[in-house]
């Protein structure tokens, strides 16, 4: 078993929930077939390697393809090597903590596209079963559209054993990103995802991160 650091990232607002990543240093000259095999050995839905600690350049990896963003080993990366800035395959990252919460700020340009549905309702995306693979889907609804409140589920249709992401940065990033205003997130099982639209069309992503295990 590969060394690595397992962190809850958007966590629920008792600390609770949150989308399990997997964090691998000290692996800087692994090819891209190891980086893969390790990815589907730990199982997240998605692993993070640190490529360089000090410039905090990272390569993100799901059980099946490499992305070159992702928001949720984003944040969590720049959680643990509390580091201003991450270098992606994207673009440069920037990161900040305020509060406990953990922000990065990506452009939705990064993010490959989605199929977003949206819902009358919360119970409806709650009664939701998981598709088939083929599709990449963002189940959405307003909780409360005057507050920004949204309920959503995602679902990665990939095939490689990650039927539902608990916490899906980029997809959030992307509703944003089309709604243009800010959101607060329930994902998943309980996870919450905050968001923030910025002036020059960037979106700020944050939420509670907590160590499950090194």
């Amino acid at each position: 078993m590969i060394d690595h650091d397992v962190l809850s990232v958007f966590c629920g607002p008792a600390g609770e929930f949150g989308n399990e990543l997997g964090v691998v240093q000290g692996l800087e000259g692994a090819s891209p077939a190891e980086r893969l095999r390790i990815a589907r050995d730990l199982g997240f839905s998605e692993t993070v390697f640190i490529d360089d600690p000090v410039r905090a350049a990272i390569d993100i990896w799901t059980p099946s393809v490499s992305l070159p963003f992702a928001g949720h080993p984003c944040v969590g990366a720049a959680w643990l090597l509390d580091a201003p800035q991450l270098d992606t395959a994207a673009g440069v990252v920037t990161a900040r903590r305020v509060g406990g919460v953990s922000w990065i700020t990506a452009r939705p340009e990064w993010v490959p596209p989605r199929t977003f549905r949206q819902y009358s309702s919360a119970e409806q995306v709650n009664e939701l079963d998981v598709p088939r693979p083929g599709e990449w889907i963002y189940a959405w609804a307003w909780e409360d559209e005057s507050a920004g409140h949204v309920r959503a589920r995602a679902f990665p249709g990939r095939g490689d054993g990650i039927d539902e992401d608990e916490a899906t940065g980029a997809a959030a990033l992307l509703l944003t990103a089309t709604l243009g205003r800010a959101l607060t997130i329930t994902q998943g099982r309980g996870s919450q995802i905050l968001t923030f639209p910025k002036p020059d069309g960037s979106i700020e992503i944050g939420g509670h991160v907590r160590r499950i295990a090194k």
